[in-house]
């Protein structure tokens, strides 16, 4: 291993060591931050679970005058206000399903904050073991050096499965960062998601819901960093020797390839696919100072380009519906009012990165982050090669 020290190298290794502690406390991160669980089996329901948005079939409140939603083929969907949290209308939005790759929302959510987007590493063999086959790569090779940056464009361009396997090696594992995903999802609010492989490739048992994909996709929106991996269109991608080459963005609903007709206005979020779960998309797009986020999970018709369409068709309706429908329930139930809004954080980002993300290190954080920073390194596998870099 080669460290080479700077303030920034320094502050760089602090926050990978604390993000590696904090794995080890997911349950606790979901204590703190998530709503209680469900009423077990044979129990009373919970207030949550009366409401529409647990009802099976189309749930929607129209007032005089306006159009009836689309009639779309996909299993479950759901159309919101990112804004307010109000789901406008949706389809079984609780039905527990494979979401692809548009997990990876989640895993942007949980592991973000804790790895510094101008940090460099040389990717060996294990960051790289494991991918599963007929996985979607970016191109990451061993013995290459990526800034974190170069790999959330992999992850969010791309959906390079090889992306999500160095990342999550960086942040503590990849048992670690599942734990992790499913804090943050608890955290969230999030209780149709379980989470069993990070990169979203299909695993027996990993499961979300439209209503979780929603949450996830309003989420991250209110982060900067998120919204800007999620709304970039094409970047250039390290490849040997210096070279760089081009990589552009999957999601056909933001860039039109492929015939598909870009949708005006759309800003993200994310599209996935495997033979499994089928198509999935969350999209999320602005007019007229709004912002809508649509998710749309595996439709029956319509071949592989429905999943855009059916979503152009609920954005459509969306916008035109928008103030003229009483909403059949929220993204934020059950979230933490505090996760609330652009400045939102997820409980492990509090503790990475206290200047930024909040006054102070919460007591349980600093207590484990002081007496193990040591075995924080250690559990690094002390594999980075740190640089002074004033990257993304």
């Amino acid at each position: 291993m080669t460290i080479g020290f700077s303030s920034r190298a320094v502050r760089s290794a602090c926050v990978l060591c604390v993000a590696g502690l904090l794995t080890l406390m997911p349950a606790a991160a979901a204590a703190r931050a998530g709503r209680p669980d469900p009423a077990p089996p044979g129990g009373p329901p919970t207030a949550e679970q009366t409401s529409p948005l647990h009802r099976s079939g189309t749930q929607v409140r129209l007032r005089h005058g306006v159009p009836g939603v689309p009639d779309v083929s996909a299993l479950s969907w759901v159309v919101a206000d990112a804004g307010t949290g109000d789901v406008l209308a949706a389809h079984d939005a609780h039905r527990a399903l494979p979401p692809a790759s548009t997990l990876k929302t989640l895993f942007a959510l949980a592991v973000l904050p804790a790895l510094p987007g101008g940090l460099r590493h040389e990717v060996s063999a294990e960051d790289l073991a494991g991918i599963g086959p007929g996985s979607s790569l970016v191109g990451v090779v061993e013995g290459g050096t990526y800034r974190v940056s170069d790999l959330w464009n992999g992850v969010f361009l791309n959906s390079g499965n090889d992306a999500v396997h160095v990342l999550a090696s960086l942040a503590g594992g990849w048992s670690a960062t599942a734990a992790r995903m499913q804090a943050e999802a608890r955290a969230l609010g999030a209780r149709d998601t379980h989470v069993r492989s990070p990169d979203g490739y299909d695993a027996p048992g990993q499961v979300s819901s439209a209503y979780d994909l929603a949450v996830f996709g309003m989420a991250g929106l209110r982060r900067p960093d998120f919204a800007r991996y999620c709304s970039r269109v094409d970047a250039a991608f390290p490849g040997g020797n210096g070279t760089t080459y081009g990589i552009m963005n999957t999601n056909r609903l933001l860039t039109g390839a492929d015939g598909v007709e870009p949708y005006p206005g759309l800003i993200g979020v994310k599209n996935g696919y495997t033979s499994n779960a089928g198509n999935t998309l969350i999209a999320a797009a602005r007019r007229d100072g709004r912002t809508l986020v649509v998710t749309v999970m595996n439709p029956q018709e319509g071949g592989g380009h429905a999943v855009y369409e059916e979503a152009r068709s609920l954005l459509d309706w969306g916008f035109g519906a928008a103030g003229r429908v009483e909403p059949v329930g929220s993204l934020a139930d059950g979230g933490s009012p505090a996760r609330q809004g652009p400045q939102a954080a997820p409980a492990a980002a509090a503790v990475a990165r206290p200047s930024e993300d909040g006054p102070g290190w919460p007591d349980t954080g600093a207590i484990l982050g002081v007496a193990a920073l040591g075995a924080g390194v250690t559990a690094l596998g002390l594999r980075l090669r740190l640089v002074r870099d004033d990257g993304n």
